[in-house]
């Protein structure tokens, strides 16, 4: 098949969602307060790919609803492609809850049935043309998680980009609430055979496969394979493979307040530098700065960074680590 002029350097599939992020009290007899905002791991990869300078689009479902409508307003003030957005006027616009104490974010989500898990195969239909049109192909854990009609269409978008010639990245992001731990094994590491770019945690990879080590975690991408691999480690930066060499790729020591959507952030930011031709440590290091900054404020979308506040923390010599 001829793939088409690119117009696009990633477009991301999956489920976007309304957030309601819990804000500190101002006393501690407070009730608490939550301030609505938006995510979904994939949408907010997306946005945060847009503020990078990257063209994107995305791919999903909402809801004929008023949540859905505020969406499409959201990616459209983020220059995120709405094009191939189906609306579904039997389902609703997913939302989720976070919360915050002394262990970290919590999340609770209200999403079953939601019009995002309605994706199915046929809907490729609307969507071929994008993701001929793209560099990348953007999906995650989640994106097959949150159906079994949702994980059909994964690997149906997956199998189209190879036949077109675009690249494919997944994100491991594992939420054991939405699957059982089997089919999970089962279903990430079959997308990970039909992935260029994996993006795992090593949370994530210890639940699948029990591997505690960076570097045997990097082994066994490759192993299922997944020609390239950066592997978040959180405090510790990033290790990229290219699979003949790997490399440490160090972060930036913050004060974390929010670290929901980090991982996105990171993410949308690393594929949004390698569409501009930045090599896999440069896009790498790239990415843990603009994950650093996106923990220093609530919610997934609001503190996604600018290319220009990148750059900046860039150009500061590295205190430490963080991605």
């Amino acid at each position: 098949m001829t793939q088409p002029s690119q117009t696009l350097d990633i477009v991301a599939l999956g489920e976007a969602m309304v957030e309601f992020n819990q804000r500190p009290p101002s006393d501690a007899n407070d009730a608490p307060l939550y301030a609505q905002g938006f995510g979904g791991d994939t949408s907010n990869a997306a946005i945060a790919a847009a503020r990078a300078g990257a063209r994107v689009g995305y791919l999903t479902r909402l809801g004929n609803d008023r949540w859905g409508d505020r969406l499409m307003e959201l990616w459209q003030r983020e220059n995120v492609d709405t094009t191939t957005v189906l609306r579904d006027s039997q389902a609703p616009t997913g939302m989720y809850f976070v919360s915050h104490d002394a262990q970290g974010h919590h999340f609770s989500y209200a999403r079953a049935g939601s019009a995002a898990s309605r994706m199915q195969p046929q809907d490729m239909t609307h969507w071929a043309e994008s993701i001929a049109s793209s560099q990348w192909l953007h999906l995650s854990g989640i994106s097959l998680a949150i159906s079994a009609s949702a994980c059909d269409t994964v690997f149906a978008a997956m199998a189209h980009a190879h036949n077109v010639g675009t690249r494919v990245a997944l994100d491991s992001n594992l939420r054991l609430s939405l699957w059982p731990l089997a089919r999970a094994q089962a279903c990430i590491s079959h997308a990970v055979s039909l992935c260029d770019l994996f993006l795992p945690s090593l949370e994530d990879m210890t639940a699948l496969t029990g591997l505690t080590q960076a570097a045997d975690i990097i082994a066994w991408s490759h192993a299922h394979g997944a020609a390239q691999v950066v592997l978040k480690l959180g405090a510790d930066g990033s290790l990229a493979s290219d699979g003949h060499h790997q490399r440490q790729v160090p972060g930036h020591a913050v004060t974390a307040v929010d670290a929901t959507g980090a991982g996105d952030c990171f993410a949308g930011n690393l594929l949004g530098r390698l569409s501009a031709g930045d090599d896999l440590w440069a896009a790498s290091a790239y990415a843990n700065a603009a994950a650093s900054l996106s923990v220093q404020g609530f919610g997934a979308v609001g503190p996604l960074p600018s290319r220009e506040a990148v750059l900046k923390v860039l150009n500061a010599p590295l205190k430490g680590t963080f991605a």
